[in-house]
Formats: C-alpha cells, sequence, structure tokens
C-alpha cells in the first residue's frame, strides 16, 4: 500500500471534525475571562486545574512515516480500528506528563505483491492486547497566539512505552501458524493538535509512532537490505478523542493559560493600583514620621546645647551658674563663683619663695618637670656622700577635708622618693611623712598662700 494515500484515508475524518469543531469553537467563543483572571503570575500550580482524563479512537496500521523502506514483509497495510485511554497531568502551561493505554488490530498481506509471497507469508493478523506509555507533552505553539485565551494548541510528544501483542500469519499453503504472546519494549513519538470546546472539554487529533525492541509485530523478520539485519519493527495511531479536566469549576485549566495575557491584566488590575497607591502613601506617612523625628532630635540637642551652655568658660553651665561673667583663669566652686573671695588669680610663686621645697599643683600629687633639676642634684649628692638620710615631709593646702589632705600630702612626699629611687638612691635612705594641713608657711586664706603650702620638704642629714 502507498503510505501517503493511507495517512489520507486516516485524516480524512479528521479533516471534517476539525472544520466542525473551529466553526463550533468560533460560535460559541467561550469566555473564561472572567475566572482565568483568579489566576496570577508565579501563583503555582495549585490555582489551577491540571488533570486531565481522555478517550480516543482512531487508525492502527504497522507502519510509520519514518524509517528504512523496502523492509516489510507484505506489500498491503490494512487500517484497523484501534482505541485509547490516556491521563495527563499538566506541570506547566507548556508541558505535562501522559500515561496512555492502547489496544487494536494490526494487520496485513501480500496479495498486491509483485515479487511474490515474500518468505512464504500470504497474510497476517496482530492483536494488540494492550500498549502502556509514558510520554512528556510539550505545548510547542498555539494559532492564538496574540489573542488572551488561547483556544488551538500544538504539541509533540516522547516517552516510553511497552506493548503486549499476540499474532498468527498464513503461509503459501494456506496454514495457519500462530506465533503466541510477546512483550515488547517501544518508544512511542507524536504529534497533536487540541482544540478547546469549554474550560473543561478539549477536541484531540494526533498521530503517534511506536517504534518496537522486537521485530516480530508481523510474525515474521523484516531484514534491511542496507544492514542485512532484522529491522526492528513499528506502527503507528492516527486518532481522534475528548478530553475532560478535572478539578473545582473556580479554576482555570493550565491548557488554556495565557501567561502574557495574564501578566498584562495584573499591571492593569484596578486592585494592584490600590494596592500600590496604598503602599505610596504608606512610604510617604514613614517618610514624614522620620522627618518629625529628626525634628525632635534636633529640638533636643538645641535643648541640650542650651542646658550646657557656659558663657564665662568657668566650667559651670549658665543654667547653674551663680557667678556668671566670672573672669578668665579665676578658680570657682560648684556654683560658678570664685574660690578666692577678692576674685584673685593663681599667682606665679616668686623665685627663691619656696627654696628648697617641691611644688605641686591644686589637688594633684603629680611631680612637675620644674622639679626635676633640684631632684636630679639632690640624687647626686646623696651618691657622692654628702647627705646619708632624707627625710621627705608632705603638706597640703587647706581645700578639703583634713582625711583628705592628710592622705594628698603623703603622696606628694611618696611621688618625690618615687623618683630619688628611680634615680638610683636606696629607698632605705628615704623616710616619708605627711603633715596635711599642718604647718602652713604661707596664709592659706589667699590663693598665693594656698601655692606655696602645696609642697614637700626635703629634710637633709
Amino acid at each position: 500500500m502507498n503510505y501517503c494515500k493511507f495517512i489520507k484515508k486516516a485524516f480524512t475524518f479528521s479533516l471534517v471534525a476539525v472544520l466542525g469543531i473551529t466553526t463550533t469553537s468560533n460560535a460559541q467563543n467561550v469566555s473564561t475571562k472572567a475566572i482565568s483572571s483568579t489566576a496570577k503570575i508565579f501563583g503555582g500550580r495549585a490555582q489551577y486545574r491540571t488533570w486531565n482524563v481522555g478517550l480516543n479512537a482512531g487508525v492502527l496500521s504497522p507502519v510509520a512515516l519514518t524509517g528504512a523502506s523496502g523492509t516489510n514483509n507484505y506489500s498491503n497495510w490494512d487500517m484497523n480500528l484501534g482505541y485509547g485511554l490516556t491521563i495527563r497531568k499538566q506541570l506547566a502551561h507548556s508541558f505535562g506528563l501522559e500515561l496512555s493505554g492502547l489496544a487494536g488490530t494490526l494487520s496485513g498481506s501480500n496479495k498486491n505483491a509483485t515479487n511474490g509471497i515474500q518468505d512464504g507469508r500470504t497474510s497476517f493478523k496482530t492483536s494488540l492486547d494492550w500498549s502502556a506509555n509514558m510520554m512528556g507533552v510539550v505545548n510547542v505553539a498555539t494559532i492564538d497566539f496574540l489573542r488572551r485565551e488561547n483556544s488551538i494548541n500544538f504539541l509533540v510528544k516522547a516517552g516510553f512505552g511497552l506493548s503486549g501483542y499476540s499474532n498468527k500469519y498464513i503461509d503459501d499453503k494456506n496454514n495457519t501458524v500462530d506465533n503466541g504472546s510477546t512483550t515488547s519494549k517501544q518508544i512511542p513519538v507524536g504529534v497533536g493538535v487540541k482544540f478547546r470546546i469549554s474550560d473543561r472539554v478539549n477536541f484531540d487529533l494526533g498521530h503517534n509512532m511506536y517504534f518496537l525492541g522486537s521485530n516480530d509485530l508481523d510474525g515474521g523478520n523484516d531484514i534491511s537490505p542496507v544492514t542485512k539485519r532484522a529491522a526492528k519493527d513499528k506502527y503507528s495511531y492516527s486518532y481522534a478523542g475528548i478530553e475532560f479536566s478535572f478539578g473545582p469549576k473556580s479554576k482555570p485549566n493550565l491548557d488554556w493559560v495565557n501567561p502574557v495575557a495574564m501578566m498584562y491584566d495584573e499591571l492593569r488590575d484596578p486592585s494592584l493600583r490600590r494596592e500600590l497607591d496604598s503602599l505610596k502613601k504608606h512610604v510617604a506617612e514613614q517618610d514624614k514620621h522620620v522627618a518629625d523625628q529628626d525634628k525632635l532630635i534636633a529640638d533636643q540637642s538645641t535643648k541640650i546645647d542650651a542646658l550646657s551652655k557656659d558663657s564665662d568658660s568657668d566650667g559651670v553651665a549658665d543654667k547653674f551658674d551663680k557667678c556668671p561673667n566670672t573672669p578668665t583663669g579665676i578658680k570657682v566652686d560648684g556654683s560658678g563663683c570664685a574660690l578666692c573671695p577678692t576674685g584673685c588669680v593663681e599667682t606665679t610663686v616668686p623665685e627663691g619663695a619656696s627654696k628648697g621645697n617641691i611644688q605641686f599643683e591644686f589637688d594633684s600629687s603629680v611631680l612637675k618637670t620644674s622639679s626635676y633639676p633640684a631632684l636630679d642634684q639632690l640624687s647626686s649628692d646623696v651618691k657622692s656622700g654628702v647627705y646619708s638620710k632624707i627625710r621627705l615631709e608632705g603638706f597640703a593646702s587647706i581645700e578639703g577635708t583634713p582625711e583628705y589632705n592628710m592622705q594628698l600630702s603623703i603622696d606628694r612626699a611618696n611621688s618625690v622618693k618615687t623618683y630619688l629611687v628611680n634615680a638610683g638612691i636606696p629607698s632605705s635612705k628615704l623616710a616619708v611623712k605627711g603633715f596635711g594641713t599642718k604647718r602652713p608657711i604661707a596664709p592659706n586664706d589667699t590663693e598665693a598662700g594656698r601655692v606655696l603650702n602645696r609642697r614637700v620638704e626635703i629634710k637633709k642629714k
């Protein structure tokens, strides 16, 4: 049989059905826009119906569109009834997994053979008891890619499966030979067109080819004239069918989703616009809140600066200064008033006024650098044997409590001792004694006198 003529016959009823279903589809102009609009981009498969079950019937033949020619054992191929069932899980708009079953009859003869009966066989008949296949289904194109809703999808399929069949053939002596049952692996591939009747019902047309792992589908061994090896058998199935989508009515069918249209609708969705406006308002309110907080912080900083302002630089803030405008250099108490009743400034001790004494700053036991030369000379005299013993007597001015001043005088005497020890004088030659405010050498009612009383006297033996 001429295979092109076979294909024409197999698809004659399909072309008629296409015209009818296209007319029906255009007439109905199924509107599921309202339903589809409930789904969202990136919303996942849970928002769609994804399970589909189909029933189909068509033409089975023991040939395929592809493969080497001239390897068939029969010159005529019959078209027989085939019927199948499909269960498909749509994983995305463009891809799904389909489990399919198929059964029917395959047959052929050598009644028109020009080279005589091949291999001593006049005809065969194979019962395709079952065929089970798992195929990936890819939606490669749609006629309605410019429209909001798809209604025609083009598909390609491929996968893996098994076929179980039994066959008989009649030899040239009119004897029937029964080959029994066989199970074979197979590779199914196919193409198809899906027409939308409603959101739940599709009309399908397709053509599948099944490439077997065996060569006994027709009861014989087909030898390739090219490879001189047994050629693997194949068969094909041209079909039409109805497919039903299962799931809640409120969910759209994932088969007919147009992601571009959905994205466009989402961008123009009034609720999205309101949400965006609400977000803008919230951001504006937050900006205002931040600005208010910044202003509050600035106001608090201004108040803090006002509280800490010290106009006369006496160390006491204006808010707490009971004696404003104190002259620069005047020692003040905690209320900002001068410690010296006459408002005197700290004076420099006249040269020679503290001869033999080591002077200290107010409330300090740290040696002045100006004391180093005198202490170095004292160290040299002790080392040379001029003096054998040194007594260091510490004193303090009248400010502070007696206990505090006593300790301060001892600390001052120890500061001198530490310097001398570091200069090489044995500590056994140095004695320390604190007298606090006792034995002042100047009046404590003036700053000049208090300066002289902050001292360590050096007693030499």
